[in-house]
């Protein structure tokens, strides 16, 4: 019934850090229930969109958001 459907799954050897709201923190942070992102340089907020208390560290890179134009 669900053939097709994939799930993304971290791979055994990559650990995911999630973070506590109220915890101090300085980066960007995604909501782990809806994906929310906030920038923080305090402390993580409950989320705002869900309510979600679970933070997860989003990668930064510093091309990450860069746009091409052809």
């Amino acid at each position: 019934m669900m053939e097709g459907l994939h799930t993304s799954r971290p791979a055994p050897d990559d650990n995911v850090e999630f973070r506590a709201a109220g915890d101090s923190a300085k980066g960007e942070f995604h909501c782990s229930e809806c994906g929310y992102g906030v920038t923080i340089v305090r402390a993580l907020p409950i989320c705002p969109m869900c309510g979600g208390s679970s933070w997860e560290q989003t990668s930064w890179s510093p091309f990450g958001r860069a746009s091409t134009l052809l």
